[in-house]
């Protein structure tokens, strides 16, 4: 999975996200270059799900059976 900036430049790759001990990891290199390792925390996952609306969860919805507009 890649992750783009707003001048459509790659920001990350990610390359494996894996549950581990009660929290999940997210490898991968940032800017195509710099191996990183995130850990995702409980409360930080409760606080992300704190920022989704109804809009942002029918845009993620549909994303699934859209194509990339060039």
């Amino acid at each position: 999975m890649k992750l783009y900036g707003t001048d459509k430049k790659e920001l990350m790759t990610v390359s494996k996200i894996e549950a581990l001990d009660g929290v999940i990891v997210i490898k991968g290199k940032v800017f195509g270059t710099m191996p990183i390792v995130a850990v995702l925390r409980p409360e930080e996952a409760r606080a992300a799900l704190k920022m989704v609306n109804l809009k942002i969860a029918w845009t993620m919805f549909t994303m699934f059976f859209k194509r990339t507009k060039n």
